[in-house]
This record gives C-alpha cells, sequence and structure tokens, in this order.
C-alpha cells in the first residue's frame, strides 16, 4: 500500500485491494455455494438436510472467525504507523488465539448439536444429513479459523492478490471432493449430503497448508519470519485482538445469525419452502460477496491512512467505498428481479421449489441497497478501531427490529414465509441508517482532533 493524493489515485488503490478480496470472498463463499447446490441435484432431502446444518454453521463460524478479523486493523495500523516489528507477535498470538476457538466450536457441537436439532420439527431424514453434515465440517474447523488469521495478515499488507490466487483453489478442490463423497464416484462411498461436509473440511485443510508455505517461502511475508521465535501463549495479547475482534465477531454474528434463524423458524414449513429459502438465501449470499468484499477492503485503507493520521484521506476512502458498493447494488437487484427464473432452474427441476424460490428472488432484490451501505460503512468504522457501539447497533438493527417484525408479518398476515424476508429488508435498512450516522460522527470527532 501507498499513500495517494487525489480521487483517481485512491479509487485505483481502492479496486486494486478489493478485487482480489472479492475474488477471494467468492472462492471462500462457492465452497457453501456448491455444497448446496450438488446437494439439491442429489435430492431434496439432502437440500434440506445441507441447508438446515450450514445454517447453525455459518453463524458459529463467522461470528467466532470474525474475531480473527481484528489482525487486519490492527497490522494495517501497525504498518501504517512503521512499527513492523511487532507484527509477528501480534500473527502468532491470533494464531494460537485461533486454535482456542477451534476448541471452543469443537465443545460447542458436541453439547449442543443433538439437543438443537431435536428442537426442531424436521423430518427424520433431513436432521439425520444436518447432524451428518456438521460433524463432517467440524474436521476441518481449526484449519480454516488458522488460515482466517493469516488470509488477514496478508491482506493487512495491501497484498490481496496472494489471497486471492490461495483461495481460488478452493472452489475446483471443493466441487472435486463433492463430485467424490456427495455422489460416490470412482469408488467413494456415496455419502450425499454428509459428503459435501466432508470435502468441505478436506479443502480448508489444503488451503491453510497452501497459505503457510506462501508465508513462509514468499516476500514481503517472509521478512516478518512469523513462524520463528515463538513466544508463549500470552493472554495480554488475545485480549488486545478480542477488545477489537469480539464486537466484530458478535456483530457478524448478529447479522448471519438472523438468516439462519430465519431458516430454522421455517422448519414449520415444508421442505418445499425450506429448499427453496435457503437456494436464494445461497444466491443473494454469493452477490453479498461484492459488498462485503469492498468492506473488507475499507478496512484495510481506512485502518492504514489511520495509522498514518491521515484522518482526511480515511474518510475519502470511506464513502467511495459506499458510493462504488451502491452503484453496483443496483446491478445485484437487476440481475435477482430479471433472471430469478433462470437462476432458480440452475438450482432444482422441481417445479413447486422453482416457484416459490422466484417469489423469495423478489424480496432479495430489495435488500440489495441496504446491504450495499451497511457493509462498507462496517468495514470503515473498523479501520477505525470502532467497534463496540457497531456491535450494540446491529443487535438492535437486526434483532430487536428486523427479526420481530419478519415473525409477525408471518404469523399474522397473508406474506406467510416470506414475511421474514421482509423483515430482513427492515432489520438491513434499519442497520445501514444508524451505523452510517455513527460513522459521520467518529469522521467528525478525527477532524475535530486534527483541527
Amino acid at each position: 500500500m501507498h499513500e495517494t493524493t487525489n480521487l483517481k489515485e485512491k479509487w485505483s488503490l481502492m479496486l486494486k485491494i478489493v478485487f482480489p478480496i472479492l475474488v477471494t470472498q467468492v472462492a471462500l463463499y462457492l465452497i457453501t455455494f456448491f455444497d448446496i447446490l450438488m446437494s439439491s441435484r442429489y435430492g431434496s432431502e439432502d437440500l434440506a438436510g445441507v441447508a438446515v446444518g450450514s445454517s447453525l454453521w455459518v453463524p458459529i463460524y463467522t461470528g467466532l472467525a470474525g474475531i480473527l478479523l481484528a489482525i487486519t486493523p490492527i497490522v494495517a495500523q501497525l504498518v501504517g504507523a512503521k512499527k513492523k516489528n511487532e507484527v509477528r507477535l501480534v500473527v502468532q498470538q491470533g494464531l494460537f488465539l485461533s486454535l482456542g476457538l477451534s476448541v471452543l466450536v469443537l465443545i460447542i457441537l458436541s453439547l449442543f448439536l443433538e439437543p438443537i436439532l431435536n428442537t426442531m420439527t424436521l423430518e427424520f431424514r433431513v436432521e439425520k444429513i444436518a447432524k451428518s453434515f456438521l460433524i463432517a465440517i467440524s474436521f476441518g474447523i481449526i484449519p480454516l479459523f488458522a488460515y482466517n488469521v493469516l488470509r488477514s495478515y496478508m491482506d493487512a499488507l495491501g497484498k490481496t492478490r496472494v489471497t486471492m490466487f490461495i483461495t481460488l483453489l478452493s472452489a475446483p478442490i471443493n466441487v472435486f471432493f463433492n463430485y467424490l463423497l456427495i455422489f460416490g464416484n470412482f469408488g467413494f462411498p456415496e455419502l450425499g449430503g454428509a459428503g459435501a461436509g466432508y470435502a468441505s473440511a478436506i479443502t480448508y485443510w489444503l488451503i491453510f497448508l497452501i497459505a503457510v508455505v506462501v508465508v513462509h517461502k514468499q516476500q514481503p511475508f517472509q521478512q516478518y519470519e512469523l513462524f520463528k521465535n515463538w513466544q508463549r501463549v500470552q493472554f495480554s495479547k488475545w485480549r488486545d485482538i478480542s477488545i477489537i475482534g469480539v464486537p466484530i465477531g458478535l456483530s457478524i454474528f448478529a447479522e448471519t445469525s438472523i438468516f439462519s434463524a430465519v431458516t430454522l423458524m421455517m422448519s414449520t414449513y415444508s421442505t418445499a419452502v425450506i429448499s427453496a429459502h435457503q437456494i436464494a438465501l445461497n444466491f443473494t449470499s454469493l452477490l453479498y460477496m461484492v459488498p462485503l468484499s469492498i468492506s473488507i477492503g475499507a478496512t484495510v485503507l481506512v485502518g492504514y491512512e489511520v495509522g498514518a493520521k491521515r484522518y482526511k484521506d480515511a474518510r475519502t476512502y470511506s464513502w467511495l467505498s459506499v458510493g462504488t458498493a451502491v452503484i453496483i447494488s443496483f446491478f445485484s437487484a437487476c440481475i435477482l428481479f430479471f433472471f430469478r427464473e433462470q437462476i432458480a432452474s440452475v438450482y432444482t427441476t422441481d417445479a413447486t421449489v422453482i416457484q416459490l424460490t422466484i417469489q423469495f428472488f423478489v424480496f432479495a432484490a430489495l435488500f440489495q441497497l441496504s446491504d450495499a451501505i451497511q457493509a462498507p460503512v462496517q468495514g470503515s468504522l473498523r479501520g477505525y478501531k470502532d467497534v463496540n457501539v457497531t456491535f450494540i447497533m446491529a443487535i438492535i438493527s437486526y434483532w430487536v427490529i428486523g427479526l420481530p417484525v419478519g415473525y409477525l408479518l408471518s404469523k399474522f398476515t397473508d406474506f406467510g414465509p416470506f414475511g421474514y424476508w421482509i423483515g430482513l429488508i427492515v432489520g438491513l435498512t434499519a442497520g445501514a441508517i444508524t451505523l452510517s450516522a455513527r460513522l459521520i460522527r467518529i469522521q467528525r470527532k478525527k477532524h475535530d482532533t486534527v483541527l
């Protein structure tokens, strides 16, 4: 990364940083995407089982892995402030923390998985597939969390193209092992939905090992010598990372878990409704990778400028990120609206599921703008290391406003399951408004400090 002097240079640097992040995010998400898509081709029950399993897995993973995203603003600010000698210790302690979080997830799954599934009114085979999928994917938790640390470190140095190439490998690897383990090709066992979980776990191990080699061998990462002079576990560093990371993780959890909560609350509907909802959510989540990638880029760029005390440049990057995401959201909404039937047909040949999915896509198109605003704004706030109030705002927007509105509309109006999606739109819109107000306040405070 480097200092920029005008809007054109900033736009160019932002795109240079964001594009590889986008490819990386899409590649990572494609693991879940192909799990859902290929399971749907195996059978509707396997699709529903993987959908329920993913709904439990995604908020747990993204919430706890979100804690590790603190590595990005911490390292970015250290580099911006010319304190490169402190980078290695932060990343090493981040790796230790990732191991601790992995163990925590495994404990949570062993204690609560079966009780949670038992409380849901799922068909027997759907419940069995969901449980098998989660057990299978748990074998990849440790490398997945560790990879998040290394990836955050590489992104913080502005080398997003490197993480792009590493993560690009994950999609074909995952598809290959899905092909072997879901359908039982080339003599491998035919595991159905559970096979998708094992395929993902194998993929996580392989991309982690590749990242280790790159960080150890390639410049500019090699100069930091991450794997030399290991320090003992320092809980003070864990605390420093967690002070920033826990609110980030909880904010991400608040957002992702509301989608999962909606899926779980829809378990009272038919398998066709669950499948259609999951297909719509699966594809819209793929589109969400664009504002999410811009958000991560904003964290890197804003964090770098804040570390160098160039607050005016940090503010410019913040709103440049939002504007870019809003423009792209218009095209995302058009894709969802005008090609909804064709997209639904890619996932399934079941006419009932296709018709339900088409209706879900209409509502999904409506919340593209809110997503495009709230994601980059959150990323900018993380660059300022402003995370606590952001978390509170996320909780209120998604859980106090969005989910109750969705529940009331689904139970007491003719909207039925679509009422939940209206609630999502309301929650995301509330988040976009409140978070934008917070960012403006932080920027004014930094401006006044300089004056």
